[in-house]
């Protein structure tokens, strides 16, 4: 299963999902994934993130979910 590497803009009610790469491997995508978010300076809104899916269909429908933050403890703070 590939690794697809997006850029998500989420200053709108609806995700928008730009896919800029796609990886066979992990580490193909991890360093990409940190090479871009480097040369991005105006990060305010937008994140790049590294997903892997069977197809772009399955990542982007993961990427859509809404999750709720983690819950912190308090011994975690």
């Amino acid at each position: 299963m590939p690794y697809f590497v997006y850029k998500i803009d989420e200053q709108l009610i609806v995700k928008e999902l730009n896919l800029l790469a796609e990886f066979e491997n992990f580490k193909e995508a991890k360093n990409f994934a940190k090479d871009q978010r480097a040369a991005d300076t105006e990060m305010s809104a937008q994140a790049i993130k590294v997903i892997f899916a069977n197809n772009i269909l399955e990542a982007e429908e993961q990427l859509q979910e809404h999750r709720d933050k983690p819950i912190m403890m308090e011994w975690e703070k």
